[in-house]
């Protein structure tokens, strides 16, 4: 007797809905737009701008933002979602997810978009938003960017609350740019069915997909207070046209009434006409929510002019003078007698010198008891000074034998640099003449026979008093003070690369194709994506376009059978098209 009267409460409870959700249909208020997808334009209108109850429509929007989130690197369609207790707790439609659960989003937006899952709708929100309140936030900011004038959003899955409104115009605008804005999602309101890895789903809108010619979408919608909700695009020929209808009274009523609002547009709208895009939203991170998967700061915000760089210290005019003399001549120089002319004293300026000759030098050091106290390393490199002037000091008599080799020695310590006193027309001979001071590497050698400088015949020893008597008595007004570097070791040459890659021959002669696009670069860039995302099976593969005459195949070639048969599989399983292709 009691489960007799449970099967009558139950059955009254059936007849109860079925006599009173009509009705509560009938209630809702009528609205509709048709929209010509290629330009915006409108075709028709009834109530369009009207605030009413969206009910599932509102998952146009939790999809919309959250392709948005991953274009923009904020989480994958890999990433892993925790289940809340507020989205487990959702009423039907269900995935059935239970908190605490993990998931990845790829599962979460088959499941709101195919199935119309109230719990995966909110678990995406939550994810995303923080919050219910956070992400409903974020739509509403969204909503303005697209300019939907007539929306308010309270929650990520549509459920009837309170101030939660769009509108017929609203939601088509909505749809237009879902459609434009990310085509490469776009497919997924047109399955009838998919994989959620909780469940196999199905389309709630897999009926008008089916009966209408050219359906391709996108969004079904129903609560009592919205009544049987749609948005729907098809495509004949060269037109699409996208439409909205708010109020049904059922399933079949709204379908019928698609129907009519569709034929409408195709008859209205023009067999030509302009691609208009709408305007994509500027993307505005969410704040404390920084994208993770993009590197930050890729682009410079601004291109300040760089500031000078810093000048090396002026030096002493008089102590570098002194320093060459003592160098050179090898006896002391007052420094009364030493005159500087301007073009030296202007290679110590910020402003740098012109450019350099070939054979002109750098002073690198004087010792520590010259001028390497004084003068700093600058922090750029300088240019190597001109070859100027300088009028010779007297020379003095020669000083007292304990004056030798040793104490010049002493005084200045040796490095790369060699200091030389060049001499114009000397011993009749044209060009210029070499008296080197010290000792010449032998590179510094060779670099004079290389510019036909006759070096040797000049040479002197650092404290042989008779012969810096006769440069000292050699020595005119016109004397330059050069300075020779010893050239660096030549650069040793870069051992030749030898680039492999993997043979198509020896067993490597199986593939995957990917389908055909219709240009080269569509092809390039699918294959490109495809092997980022199947690296492990993908990566060594050979990428090529293969030239159709219905398009542009892609393939992956060089692979093994083994290896091309798993690569397939692991691209069938994130839903995408492949086929294995033999020799």
């Amino acid at each position: 007797m009691t489960t007799l009267a449970r099967w009558v409460r139950h059955g009254l409870l059936v007849v109860l809905l079925t006599i009173f959700a009509p009705l509560a249909a009938l209630a809702a208020p009528y609205a509709a737009l048709v929209m010509d997808m290629r330009t915006g334009e409108v075709l028709y209108s009834k109530n369009a701008d009207t605030p009413l109850h969206p009910a599932s429509l509102t998952k146009m929007m939790t999809l919309y933002i959250t392709f948005q989130a991953i274009e923009h690197g904020e989480f994958s369609l890999d990433s892993i979602v925790t289940v809340t207790k507020h989205a487990a707790s959702q009423p039907p439609s269900r995935l059935g997810l239970r908190p605490g659960q993990r998931i990845a989003v790829r599962y979460l937006i088959r499941a709101a978009a195919i199935k119309s899952a109230n719990d995966a709708a909110a678990a995406l929100g939550d994810f995303i938003g923080g919050s219910e309140a956070g992400f409903a936030e974020r739509m509403n900011r969204t909503a303005r960017q697209l300019g939907m004038t007539n929306t308010h959003f309270v929650n990520a899955n549509g459920l009837t609350r309170r101030g939660h409104l769009s509108s017929a115009h609203d939601m088509t605008i909505l749809g237009r740019h879902l459609f434009f804005d990310f085509p490469q999602y776009y497919n997924i309101f047109s399955r009838r069915s998919a994989d959620a890895k909780i469940a196999k789903v199905y389309s709630t809108n897999r009926r008008f997909l089916n009966a209408y010619e050219g359906a391709d979408g996108i969004k079904t919608g129903y609560t009592s207070a919205s009544g049987f909700n749609l948005t729907a695009s098809a495509k004949r020929g060269s037109k699409r046209i996208i439409a909205t209808v708010f109020g049904g009274t059922s399933t079949a009523q709204r379908n019928a009434k698609m129907a009519d609002l569709l034929d409408l547009g195709f008859k209205r709208a023009p067999g030509k006409a302009p691609i208009l895009r709408p305007k994509i939203p500027a993307y505005i991170a969410p704040q404390g929510n920084e994208p993770a998967l993009l590197a930050k700061n890729l682009a410079p915000k601004a291109s300040p002019r760089p500031d000078l760089r810093p000048a090396p210290p002026a030096a002493d005019g008089d102590a570098i003078a002194l320093a060459l003399a003592e160098a050179v001549q090898g006896d002391q120089v007052d420094d009364a007698t030493t005159d500087i002319p301007e073009d030296v004293a202007e290679n110590t300026d910020a402003s740098g010198a012109a450019q350099a000759d070939p054979q002109e030098s750098v002073i690198a050091d004087a010792g520590p008891a010259g001028i390497g106290a004084t003068i700093t390393a600058s922090p750029r490199p300088m240019a190597s000074p001109r070859a100027v002037q300088v009028a010779a000091a007297p020379a003095k008599p020669a000083e007292p034998a304990q004056a030798g080799a040793g104490d010049v020695a002493a005084a200045i310590e040796p490095s790369d640099v060699q200091l030389a006193s060049y001499e114009p027309g000397t011993n009749g001979k044209t060009g210029p003449q070499f008296l080197q001071d010290t000792k010449p590497q032998p590179e510094t050698l060779e670099l004079a026979k290389a510019r036909s400088l006759d070096v040797t015949n000049a040479l002197k020893s650092a404290g042989d008093k008779s012969q810096t008597g006769q440069q000292d008595a050699a020595a005119t007004d016109s004397q330059v003070i050069l300075a020779a570097l010893t050239p660096p070791a030549p650069t040793p040459q870069a051992k030749p690369r030898v680039v492999a890659r993997v043979s198509s021959s020896g067993g490597r002669n199986w593939g995957v194709s990917i389908g055909q696009y219709g240009s080269r670069f569509a092809a390039e860039r699918h294959m490109l994506t495809t092997a980022l995302m199947e690296t492990d099976t993908l990566g060594e593969a050979l990428r090529k376009v293969a030239r159709r005459t219905t398009g542009y195949e892609a393939n992956f070639v060089g692979m093994t059978e083994d290896m091309a048969q798993l690569a397939c599989a692991r691209l069938q399983a994130r839903a995408m098209d492949c086929k294995v292709i033999g020799p």
